[in-house]
């Protein structure tokens, strides 16, 4: 499927990991709407930007009102999402607290909006690419799966029953639904974890690119695989690899 003149739309795309994603479709010719809650979203180069939260339903249907007047619609790209640290023993009130704000983006706008869309991509097919993490692939180091983020992990394992089902349910209409799940990438997200906001010189030195995951997702698109999950580890070449067997495609 030729990507050019068609319209990708995607979450969280203000920084990181969105904007790159978004930066690239619109660089391979795609009329991109990216959204995020962040102002900074409306200053992508080439990308029609768009305040919204993808948790909301009123958000969710104006982002795709809006994407469907800008053409056909050939791929979803679900980045947005949130993450803090949710110990187990946490207060009782905290943790309700928490749960709301991780699944809602993390699980909840995910549904949402590929609800939403999918009805576009069935009428010429398409993609859905969903933003997961390496936590959810058999692990490669220590470290993964951080003990103190249950929900954000929970969130991005059940991530893998959209993406398989989905898969499955949409190939008949030419629509593939994959997972990327990355290691240690140079984001805004990844520098909030430490207190200057500013990645460690031995980290900074290793950790991946955005621009070079958005080529990874290019790599995915073009494959015209579906129902996988890719990895991208630290220390690695990013390659989309050789198509694991069927029982491996997700879970590794």
């Amino acid at each position: 499927m030729s990507l050019s003149g068609k319209v990708a739309i995607v979450s969280g795309a203000a920084q990181g990991l969105g904007r790159a994603f978004a930066i690239r479709l619109a660089e391979e010719g795609c009329a991109v709407l990216g959204f995020d809650v962040k102002k900074e979203v409306l200053d992508v180069p080439g990308v029609t930007g768009m305040v919204a939260d993808v948790s909301k339903r009123e958000d969710v249907e104006s982002v795709v009102s809006k994407a469907s007047g800008m053409g056909g619609i050939a791929v979803l790209v679900n980045n947005a999402g949130t993450w803090r640290k949710t110990p187990v023993d946490s207060p009782w009130q905290q943790a309700i607290d928490d749960w709301d704000f991780i699944m809602d983006t993390n699980l909840k706008g995910v549904m949402m909006l590929s609800r939403a869309v999918v009805p576009f991509l069935q009428k010429d097919g398409g993609h859905i690419i969903n933003l997961s993490t390496y936590y959810v692939l058999p692990a490669k180091s220590d470290g993964t799966n951080q003990p103190d983020t249950d929900l954000y992990n929970a969130s991005k394992w059940a991530l893998n029953g959209f993406t398989d089902a989905w898969a499955e349910y949409l190939e008949k209409d030419n629509v593939k639904v994959n997972g990327m799940c990355m290691g240690a990438t140079d984001t805004p997200m990844l520098r909030g974890l430490f207190p200057t906001k500013q990645l460690p010189a031995e980290m900074a030195s290793v950790v991946m690119k955005a621009e070079d995951i958005a080529g990874q997702m290019m790599d995915i698109i073009a494959s015209g695989r579906t129902g996988e999950n890719f990895g991208a580890w630290v220390g690695e070449e990013i390659t989309i690899g050789v198509q694991p067997p069927l029982y491996k495609r997700i879970t590794g």
